[in-house]
């Protein structure tokens, strides 16, 4: 018996210095089992974007499509038409430029095989090959004010889209996967992610009608951004949300050889841009975090010539894509957020001091 006691004794010890061990690896296999049993939701936290299927947190929040309270480039109909009449066969009947129920695109490049395309064409993007297609963030201003209505103006009356629209309030819309190629941008369009910031835009300085109704001052005489009671509910995030420029006067510059005067965007909106470019410029390595600029440093205003758009990979303006657009405008900040996204990525600052 005592023996047995002895060739036991080493097995028994050997178990109890396992214990821990095994106990820690029952726990963590209890407690994913828990996690991942069917049916269990599986919550975002409310600030990803969705790349080739693929959840990438930015630090801001973001809604997309799959959200409730998302727009979604994806569907078909008319967003904010009667249901009856939303259908895209109706539709095509009395909205001219709708020509196709699909509002985006495959991202067609060069770089692509036949064989590439035909693997990808049914949704089966890869992440290595959408980062070696896409090296462009494209910037607009939508004109509109809101994003409601620049869903509104792009998906129901244009058959346009777009990947992210920014809300006054700062909260980021996500329409589509990136993956696809959304209609913004012309000959960039392949190659880029575009981004519609909430803004009324820049205007001739004798021309300051819209302007004028759009940033009515407070009782300090603070320029705030009044919405048009004709809009009606503006389907803003944040509720109760008072929207001021981030500089309280207009600012004026010169874009494509042209005058122009415009309201910055609101600090939640730089705050939010910031974060999404550090994000895309993460996500995406040939997008540089930098935006165009000359010999000297300083930001290109205008349309960049053919050769250098062909080859140029980062942060970008519409201007820089045509020499029809203005945006984002005089007004946008170039330092402001590029400095920030640099910072959050942990870069140094190359803006020009």
């Amino acid at each position: 018996m005592s023996r047995l006691r002895f060739l036991f004794l080493p097995l028994f010890s050997s178990s109890l210095s396992l214990c821990p061990f095994l106990c820690g690896t029952l726990t963590l296999f209890l407690a994913t089992s828990c996690l991942h049993r069917p049916g269990t939701p599986a919550a975002r936290t409310g600030d990803e974007i969705i790349v080739a299927g693929q959840f990438f947190h930015t630090g801001t929040r973001v809604i997309t499509w799959l959200d409730p309270q998302g727009y979604d480039a994806y569907r078909t109909e008319r967003r904010f038409s009667p249901l009856d009449d939303s259908g895209f066969e109706k539709s095509k009947e009395t909205v001219k430029d709708l020509k196709s129920p699909a509002r985006y695109g495959l991202r067609r490049d060069p770089s692509l095989t036949p064989a590439d395309l035909e693997r990808i064409r049914g949704g089966g993007w890869d992440l290595p090959t959408l980062r070696n297609v896409v090296d462009q963030f494209v910037m607009h201003y939508d004109v509109c004010g809101i994003s409601k209505t620049c869903f509104n103006v792009l998906h129901d009356h244009r058959g346009l889209s777009i990947h992210f629209m920014l809300d006054i309030d700062g909260t980021i819309y996500q329409t589509l996967d990136l993956k696809e190629r959304a209609f913004h941008a012309t000959t960039s369009n392949t190659r880029s992610v575009g981004v519609e910031i909430a803004n009324m835009g820049a205007y001739p300085p004798g021309n300051m009608t819209v302007l004028d109704t759009w940033y009515q001052p407070d009782a300090t005489g603070r320029p705030t951004i009044t919405i048009p009671a004709a809009i009606k509910d503006p389907m803003i995030y944040t509720k109760n949300f008072v929207g001021h420029p981030a500089r309280p006067t207009p600012v004026r510059g010169t874009i494509q050889n042209t005058d122009l005067v415009q309201y910055d965007l609101t600090p939640q909106q730089y705050a939010a841009l910031t974060k999404l470019t550090a994000a895309l410029c993460k996500v995406f390595p040939k997008i540089n975090c930098d935006y165009p600029r000359d010999a000297s440093g300083k930001l290109i205003p205008g349309k960049l010539p053919d050769e250098t758009l062909k080859t140029y990979g980062g942060v970008l303006g519409h201007y820089h894509i045509q020499t029809n657009k203005t945006d984002p405008g005089p007004a946008f900040d170039w330092d402001r957020v590029i400095d920030g996204a640099r910072a959050e990525l942990r870069l140094a600052p190359i803006s020009p001091r």
